[in-house]
């Protein structure tokens, strides 16, 4: 059963964590395997990022699906039925062509995101906000279970460890280094996709902004990103794809 189909009644109250756990680097999962930006600004970027290479990471998986492309695909938690049908179709096209789908195994877009791309046969990655010994939402247990026995599971944070709000928006940040574009699908003014949507821009990654989100009068946000030279918006799946192919 997906996790789309879980209901109440049916909802994992435990979490098994995975018996082989991976401490590598920021460093291995991402030099030689992603670029920064080599504008003047550079070496700061350099300086306040990859500088940070040998900080640890736990992952669980196959870390080779870090050198295929891959595209985050975030937004918010309270989704919108057009907006879990925009994540569901993006992921599946992502997939359908090899891309890597990565989101960060929270509710909503994240959740429908992830489970379609590995309903369609893809690969995915999921990056979490806790240690890799802890599972939350846990209703979304068994699908951290099976993405950490079949694709890969990554946390910056120790296990064992206490987690605190503020491990979320550092989980954002890290999906915006580790994948080639991010695509936000649905997102209000506070949502914590924005720190990732600021990491994009900071690190010269591809971001897309649905359209649906662009042209929302409701919202301020997105036009605090337009102008950027890696700033799109997402009309169809092939707009992320052209930048993924050049």
């Amino acid at each position: 059963m997906s996790a789309r189909a879980s209901g109440p009644s049916v909802r994992r109250k435990r979490y098994t964590p995975p018996a082989a756990v991976i401490e590598t680097t920021l460093g291995a999962l991402v030099l030689g395997r992603r670029t920064m930006r080599s504008d003047k600004s550079t070496e700061q970027e350099l300086d306040s990022t990859f500088a940070q290479s040998d900080r640890p990471i736990w992952c669980a998986g196959d870390t080779s699906l870090l050198s295929r492309k891959c595209v985050a695909i975030v937004g918010t938690r309270k989704v919108s039925p057009e907006g879990a049908a925009r994540a569901r179709r993006l992921a599946k096209e992502l997939a359908s062509t090899g891309v890597v789908v990565m989101s960060g195994l929270a509710r909503g877009i994240d959740t429908e995101a992830l489970t379609e791309a590995m309903e369609a046969g893809g690969s995915v990655v999921a990056v979490i906000g806790t240690p890799i010994d802890q599972a939350y939402p846990i209703e979304n247990a068994a699908l951290q279970e099976t993405i950490s026995e079949r694709h890969l599971l990554i946390s910056q944070f120790a296990p064992g460890k206490r987690t605190f709000p503020s491990h979320f928006p550092e989980r954002n940040r890290l999906m915006a280094t580790l994948s080639d574009a991010t695509a936000i699908i649905e997102a209000g003014e506070t949502s914590g996709t924005l720190h990732q949507a600021a990491e994009c821009v900071r690190l010269g990654r591809w971001l897309f902004i649905a359209k649906s989100v662009m042209d929302d009068p409701t919202l301020e946000w997105p036009a605090k990103f337009k102008g950027y030279d890696t700033v799109r918006t997402l009309t169809h799946t092939s707009d992320l794809l052209s930048v993924l192919q050049s």
